[in-house]
């Protein structure tokens, strides 16, 4: 029995995942996407596992940097989600508008406000598919409000899951 594209990604559309906005800076430049393939690896190096498509308008400037951040979307951040998608056709650059951003250890840009930020460095890359499978060192954590609501894509739709204190 195999499994089309199309039923792989309907039952996908099921598995609820937090929203993600990866984000790189360095020699190759800014650079952003929206994700929600992404997941704890292990806690001994800290290490996150981040799936990003090989054609990414992103994707060179992230492979050239060798770093990133992983920014968890707070529930009230779902624009920021649709304007690194890409959906609004906007450059690269003109992404960072949607945001305030500062830094930590890596330079990669850190989203204020978000859930909780990850700054990393890429420690290896595997590709499979359509996708390149990043494992990246945590190097520096960022805390958000502790009892803010954060921000799931769920049903081929975005829904804030926790509750405001």
């Amino acid at each position: 029995m195999s499994v089309t594209r199309q039923e792989f990604r309907d039952a996908m559309a099921r598995l609820g995942a937090a929203v993600n906005v990866i984000t790189t800076a360095g020699p190759a430049g800014r650079a952003g996407f929206t994700a929600s393939a992404v997941c704890s690896v292990t806690d001994d190096p800290p290490t996150l596992l981040v799936c990003m498509n090989r054609n990414a308008s992103s994707a060179p400037a992230l492979k050239a940097n060798g770093v990133l951040c992983v920014n968890t979307l707070a529930a009230n951040q779902r624009d920021v989600s649709i304007v690194f998608s890409g959906v609004t056709k906007c450059s690269l650059e003109e992404r960072f508008a949607a945001g305030t951003w500062s830094e930590l250890v890596t330079g990669a840009p850190v989203l204020e406000g978000a859930m909780v930020s990850f700054d990393c460095r890429v420690a290896d890359m595997v590709e499979k598919g359509t996708h390149t499978v990043l494992f990246v060192d945590v190097l520096a954590i960022r805390h958000g409000h502790p009892h803010g609501a954060g921000l799931i894509y769920f049903g081929r739709d975005y829904h804030p899951v926790g509750a405001e204190a």
